[in-house]
């Protein structure tokens, strides 16, 4: 197998990395494209309702809009990843952009819900797509302490796009920008994505790719069926009350995952290298990852259903006060460095307890006032500050530059997986207990708490430094 640099010489790449205003148009550019995607995957809840409406849309479709963004995301993820190392992250980084940007558009602009469904689904693939080259391209353009900075700012813009994505939507239909009520949501990306895309080829830098061999076609289909019978039914399976096939496409999953197993070991090309696992800051990494986002979709969705059906919010006040778990999460994640720095593997650890602790100050607020419920908010936006933003940088430190975006792609995948398993799991004990709306928010941070301790406990696995 052999390897070629870009046209670009290492010497341009090391004054790219190291200049900083090159550095900070690359990493504004990539984040950019983080935040859109993230925001758009939390952004839709709050416009439910008016897209009901407006579109004549039944239960089915308006949780197809939500769920297929989701399922074409996590199922194309791994793809997206290996595509960028074989065929350059720059080139695929602005493909998702351009197709993310287009499929915005067709969203803002859909006459009915089968066109909305279709635009989100192509919204899905291309976020896949983009999303693993950033983390990519950071780990192959940034070096040293900036390498650090730059994966504690992509957990800075992943976490903000969904702390304050019900904030931001509700704030945008109440605009009713140029009368476009809830496509405002989707709209918004088309001028953002046409301006990112322009300034890719100035501000990012080409990476080198993997040449010389093909896509794993075999590894494709296994991954994404496999992820596709795993996913589909972690996001229907609550509503349908878990039907026969729900349980039937779990096995399955497990069957095309393991025989994708098998094909990468035996594969001459595979689309996951299984070197990649002999490294124990990925192999563990990836876990915990999985392990702690069973607590964060989950309690987003759960603490907007009590604020709102529990507490009577519209979405705009109940997406104001968000801003305490926003300004929580902000405080931690700049200094979130700076504490990995002197404690490395604990800061998560750290970040699990605080985030358990928010949860606690919760669970004492809930008969209160409201404003009772701001001091734990704060601490659960710190405690997902300390993990999410040097999350990656522990996780890729010692990926090789040529298995990058690959190895951001199940980084990335182990993210959703945990989302739509968090949400299904939490979903069991929230809309299994008895009583008030209230009560099942109270019951449903006790599993959250338990992903938080077992996140804590997976840390102690990680290299040291």
């Amino acid at each position: 197998m052999s390897h070629t640099a870009t046209p670009v010489s290492g010497r341009r790449r090391r004054e790219a990395a190291a200049s900083p205003t090159a550095s900070i148009g690359t990493l504004l550019v990539l984040l950019t494209g983080i935040f859109i995607t993230t925001l758009d995957f939390f952004i839709v809840n709050v416009a439910i309702p008016d897209i009901q409406t407006d579109l004549r849309a039944g239960a089915t479709a308006i949780q197809w809009v939500v769920a297929g963004f989701g399922l074409a995301l996590g199922s194309g993820l791994i793809t997206g990843g290996r595509l960028g190392d074989l065929a350059g992250r720059r080139r695929m980084y602005s493909l998702g952009l351009a197709v993310f940007t287009a499929a915005s558009l067709a969203c803002g602009l859909a006459p009915s819900p089968g066109t909305l469904i279709a635009a989100r689904v192509v919204q899905g693939l291309a976020a896949a797509l983009l999303m693993p080259q950033v983390l990519g391209i950071i780990n192959g353009v940034f070096t040293g302490e900036a390498r650090a900075k730059a994966f504690t700012a992509y957990g800075l813009a992943m976490g903000l796009g969904g702390v304050f994505g019900q904030l931001i939507g509700g704030v945008l239909i109440q605009a009713n920008l140029f009368g476009t009520g809830w496509r405002s949501i989707f709209l918004i990306n088309v001028p953002v994505g046409v301006v990112t895309l322009a300034l890719v080829r100035r501000t990012v830098p080409p990476q080198p790719r993997t040449t010389g061999t093909r896509l794993d076609v075999t590894g494709t289909v296994l991954v994404t069926l496999g992820l596709v019978t795993l996913v589909l039914p972690l996001i229907e399976g609550r509503r349908l009350g878990w039907p026969a096939w729900t349980w039937a496409s779990l096995a399955a999953s497990a069957v095309l995952l393991a025989a994708f197993v098998i094909s990468q070991r035996r594969s001459s090309a595979p689309l996951v290298s299984p070197t990649l696992f002999r490294e124990p800051a990925f192999r563990v990494g990836s876990g915990l990852a999985l392990v702690y986002t069973l607590a964060m979709a989950s309690f987003f969705l759960y603490l907007a259903l009590y604020l709102q059906q529990g507490r009577g919010l519209s979405a705009l006040e109940s997406g104001l006060l968000f801003v305490a778990l926003g300004a929580g999460y902000f405080a931690a994640s700049t200094r979130a460095t700076a504490i990995a720095a002197r404690l490395g593997r604990q800061v998560l650890a750290l970040g699990a307890a605080v985030q358990a602790a928010g949860c606690l100050l919760l669970l004492a607020a809930t008969g209160h006032a409201i404003g009772w419920l701001i001091p734990g908010l704060a601490l659960v936006g710190a405690g997902l500050g300390f993990v999410l933003a040097p999350l990656s940088a522990l996780v890729l430190a010692g990926v090789t530059d040529r298995h990058a975006a690959s190895a951001a792609g199940v980084l990335s995948t182990a993210q959703q997986v945990g989302n739509a398993l968090g949400v299904a799991l939490v979903g069991i004990v929230f809309y299994g207990a008895l009583g008030e709306v209230a009560d099942a928010f109270r019951a449903s941070l006790f599993p959250i708490m338990a992903f938080c301790g077992v996140t804590a406990a997976l840390a102690q696995l990680l290299p040291k430094r």
